[in-house]
Protein backbone atom coordinates (compact mmCIF):
# COMPACT_ATOMS: atom_id res chain seq x y z
CA UNK A 1 0.00 0.00 0.00
CA UNK A 2 0.71 3.72 -0.77
CA UNK A 3 1.26 6.01 1.97
CA UNK A 4 1.40 9.52 1.43
CA UNK A 5 3.37 12.15 3.71
CA UNK A 6 4.50 15.47 3.79
CA UNK A 7 7.84 15.23 5.47
CA UNK A 8 9.38 18.82 6.38
CA UNK A 9 7.35 20.15 3.84
CA UNK A 10 7.88 17.93 0.84
CA UNK A 11 5.39 15.10 -0.18
CA UNK A 12 6.84 11.84 -0.63
CA UNK A 13 5.22 8.21 -1.10
CA UNK A 14 5.92 5.05 0.58
CA UNK A 15 5.65 1.87 -0.46
CA UNK A 16 5.05 0.45 3.43
CA UNK A 17 1.88 -0.92 5.27
CA UNK A 18 -0.32 1.79 6.60
CA UNK A 19 0.44 -0.10 9.85
CA UNK A 20 4.06 0.53 9.76
CA UNK A 21 4.92 3.04 12.93
CA UNK A 22 6.01 6.41 11.47
CA UNK A 23 9.28 5.95 13.31
CA UNK A 24 10.62 3.09 10.87
CA UNK A 25 9.38 4.53 7.77
CA UNK A 26 11.40 7.75 8.79
CA UNK A 27 14.81 5.98 9.91
CA UNK A 28 14.33 3.02 7.62
CA UNK A 29 12.72 3.93 4.01
CA UNK A 30 13.29 7.64 4.34
CA UNK A 31 16.90 7.72 5.58
CA UNK A 32 16.00 10.55 7.65
CA UNK A 33 18.11 9.10 11.17
CA UNK A 34 17.72 12.25 12.98
CA UNK A 35 14.84 11.14 15.10
CA UNK A 36 16.04 8.07 17.42
CA UNK A 37 14.81 4.84 18.67
CA UNK A 38 14.46 4.96 22.37
CA UNK A 39 11.88 2.33 23.71
CA UNK A 40 9.61 1.77 21.48
CA UNK A 41 6.37 1.89 23.90
CA UNK A 42 6.18 6.07 23.78
CA UNK A 43 7.70 6.63 27.22
CA UNK A 44 10.98 8.12 26.32
CA UNK A 45 10.57 10.95 23.81
CA UNK A 46 13.61 9.94 21.40
CA UNK A 47 11.37 9.52 18.36
CA UNK A 48 9.81 12.65 19.05
CA UNK A 49 8.39 14.44 15.91
CA UNK A 50 5.89 17.24 14.59
CA UNK A 51 2.93 16.13 13.29
CA UNK A 52 1.46 19.51 12.53
CA UNK A 53 3.03 21.44 14.75
CA UNK A 54 2.50 19.47 17.99
CA UNK A 55 4.84 17.03 18.63
CA UNK A 56 4.05 12.91 18.38
CA UNK A 57 6.23 9.80 19.51
CA UNK A 58 6.78 8.36 16.29
CA UNK A 59 7.54 4.74 16.74
CA UNK A 60 3.36 5.01 18.45
CA UNK A 61 1.61 6.41 15.42
CA UNK A 62 1.33 4.12 12.05
CA UNK A 63 2.55 5.94 8.86
CA UNK A 64 -1.12 5.74 7.39
CA UNK A 65 -2.42 7.75 10.80
CA UNK A 66 -0.10 10.70 9.10
CA UNK A 67 -1.33 11.15 5.59
CA UNK A 68 -2.64 14.68 5.31
CA UNK A 69 -0.67 15.71 7.97
CA UNK A 70 3.25 18.00 8.40
CA UNK A 71 5.36 15.86 9.81
CA UNK A 72 8.29 17.32 10.97
CA UNK A 73 11.77 15.70 12.17
CA UNK A 74 14.71 17.22 13.41
CA UNK A 75 16.50 17.43 10.21
CA UNK A 76 13.58 20.04 9.03
CA UNK A 77 13.35 21.94 11.92
CA UNK A 78 16.53 22.89 12.43
CA UNK A 79 15.74 24.59 9.07
CA UNK A 80 13.49 26.72 10.64
CA UNK A 81 13.91 30.04 13.02
CA UNK A 82 12.44 28.63 15.84
CA UNK A 83 14.56 25.40 15.31
CA UNK A 84 17.74 27.31 14.32
CA UNK A 85 17.25 29.39 17.73
CA UNK A 86 16.88 26.17 19.85
CA UNK A 87 20.07 24.45 18.18
CA UNK A 88 22.09 27.63 19.00
CA UNK A 89 20.83 27.97 22.71
CA UNK A 90 21.88 23.71 22.73
CA UNK A 91 25.20 24.77 21.94
CA UNK A 92 25.70 28.24 23.95
CA UNK A 93 24.23 26.35 27.40
CA UNK A 94 26.46 22.88 26.16
CA UNK A 95 23.33 20.37 26.60
CA UNK A 96 24.54 17.60 25.11
CA UNK A 97 26.32 14.87 26.90
CA UNK A 98 25.86 11.58 25.05
CA UNK A 99 23.41 13.42 22.54
CA UNK A 100 21.33 11.01 21.75
CA UNK A 101 18.20 11.96 23.24
CA UNK A 102 18.89 15.42 21.96
CA UNK A 103 16.55 15.25 18.62
CA UNK A 104 13.52 14.56 20.45
CA UNK A 105 14.11 16.85 23.69
CA UNK A 106 14.80 19.49 20.90
CA UNK A 107 11.44 18.88 18.99
CA UNK A 108 10.06 18.47 22.28
CA UNK A 109 10.71 21.76 23.70
CA UNK A 110 9.61 23.19 19.52
CA UNK A 111 6.32 22.32 20.28
CA UNK A 112 6.68 23.57 23.87
CA UNK A 113 7.54 27.03 22.69
CA UNK A 114 5.25 27.43 19.61
CA UNK A 115 2.52 27.17 22.22
CA UNK A 116 4.12 28.95 25.30
CA UNK A 117 6.97 31.26 23.68
CA UNK A 118 8.58 32.56 26.84
CA UNK A 119 7.11 29.46 29.58
CA UNK A 120 8.56 29.21 33.56
CA UNK A 121 10.15 26.38 34.90
CA UNK A 122 7.24 24.57 35.94
CA UNK A 123 5.41 25.18 32.20
CA UNK A 124 8.59 23.25 31.07
CA UNK A 125 8.78 20.76 33.21
CA UNK A 126 5.35 20.20 32.12
CA UNK A 127 5.54 20.18 28.66
CA UNK A 128 9.21 18.22 28.67
CA UNK A 129 7.48 15.66 30.37
CA UNK A 130 8.14 12.15 28.51
CA UNK A 131 11.08 13.09 26.88
CA UNK A 132 14.06 11.34 29.26
CA UNK A 133 17.75 12.32 29.63
CA UNK A 134 19.69 9.32 30.71
CA UNK A 135 22.38 11.96 30.99
CA UNK A 136 20.41 13.99 33.21
CA UNK A 137 20.96 17.22 31.27
CA UNK A 138 17.35 18.58 32.41
CA UNK A 139 18.91 21.60 34.22
CA UNK A 140 21.15 22.76 31.00
CA UNK A 141 17.72 21.82 28.96
CA UNK A 142 15.61 24.02 31.02
CA UNK A 143 18.12 26.84 30.66
CA UNK A 144 18.74 26.78 27.26
CA UNK A 145 14.83 26.11 26.60
CA UNK A 146 14.85 29.70 28.04
CA UNK A 147 17.45 30.86 26.05
CA UNK A 148 16.27 29.73 22.71
CA UNK A 149 12.32 31.82 23.95
CA UNK A 150 14.87 34.49 23.93
CA UNK A 151 16.69 34.31 21.06
CA UNK A 152 13.54 33.38 19.18
CA UNK A 153 11.92 36.27 20.90
CA UNK A 154 14.62 38.37 19.42
CA UNK A 155 15.80 39.32 23.14
CA UNK A 156 19.64 40.20 24.13
CA UNK A 157 19.13 37.72 27.62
Amino acid sequence: MAVTLTINGKPASFDVPAEMPLLWLLRDVAQMTGTKFGCAAGLCGACSVLIDGTRAFSCQTPAGDAQGKAITTIEGLTEQPLGKALVTAWDEVDVVQCGYCQPGQIVAAASLLKDNPKPDDAAIDAGMAGNICRCGTYPRIRTAIHRAAALHAGEKA
